[in-house]
């Protein structure tokens, strides 16, 4: 499969994929998202998905990769170089949230904020709560909190390290319909405030064509179809894209 670019790539503006491997997991992968757009990953599990996630953010090392944000090179494997997760400007959202259970929301977010000064860090978390709508919030633990507010906390946390990319695995398979609208609306509104390029990864078509303006179609390891989510929509590239996006026979 050729590779696809969801936008034509600029060296020094948002991010850039190169993700190549024929094993354990095949990856034959290549994406740009620029600077305050959203690009979604849709496909079948065991596709790549979170995998391609992962390696961006320096979490999975694939057997070869290019990778770089703004000009700055995460990774160049040609090159041997590999910079580690703590080293990247991510801002990692799990599906599982990965709180810490016995820590507070607000000790939750200033564990991400050890490039502060430490007088400095509770007013921070404090702030970064209250940006995601958990103003007050910041004494509870995640035991006492909603599946909508622990992904809240987590978003405050992936935004405490001053991302300059954001990356959502899953982020609303744990929470009820109702939830995901309000919280589609406050990432919505979020994505507009950051302006950084976001990655996200989803089953869900729904997620997709909510809050993203990019569709990267993945299947084995390999893209079939990116490029304006509507575009993508109104012309599947085959009957396997339509299939994973669920349109039906002849939908458009």
């Amino acid at each position: 499969m050729a590779d696809v670019l969801t936008t034509p790539p600029d060296a020094q503006r948002g991010l850039h994929v190169q993700v190549r491997q024929d094993g354990p997991i095949p990856l034959h992968v290549s994406l740009h998202c620029a600077p305050g757009r959203t690009l979604a990953i849709i496909g079948p599990s065991g596709a790549g998905k979170t995998t391609v996630l992962r390696s961006i953010a320096g979490l999975y090392r694939p057997g070869s990769a290019h990778i770089t944000c703004h000009g700055d090179t995460w990774a160049d494997t040609g090159r041997g170089l590999w910079r580690a997760p703590h080293e990247r400007r991510t801002g990692l959202v799990f599906q599982s949230y990965a709180l810490f259970p016995h820590l507070s929301a607000r000790a939750n977010v200033e564990v991400a904020l050890t490039h502060r000064p430490t007088a400095e860090r509770r007013q921070a978390a404090d702030a970064l709560l209250a940006r995601v709508g958990l103003a007050g919030a910041g004494d509870r633990r995640p035991a006492a909190l909603s599946g909508g507010e622990q992904q809240r906390v987590a978003l405050a946390r992936a935004l405490a390290r001053d991302p300059a990319v954001l990356l959502l695995d899953e982020p609303f398979s744990a929470v009820d319909r109702r939830t995901r609208r309000h919280l589609h609306a406050d990432l919505a509104v979020l994505r507009r405030e950051v302006a950084v390029p976001m990655v996200l990864v989803t089953h869900d078509l729904d997620d997709a064509t909510t809050l993203a303006d990019d569709l990267l179609v993945l299947d084995g390891g390999n893209v079939l179809q990116a490029g304006p989510v509507q575009e993508v929509l109104r012309a599947p590239a085959s009957e396997v894209v339509r299939a994973i996006l669920d349109l039906g026979e002849g939908t458009p």
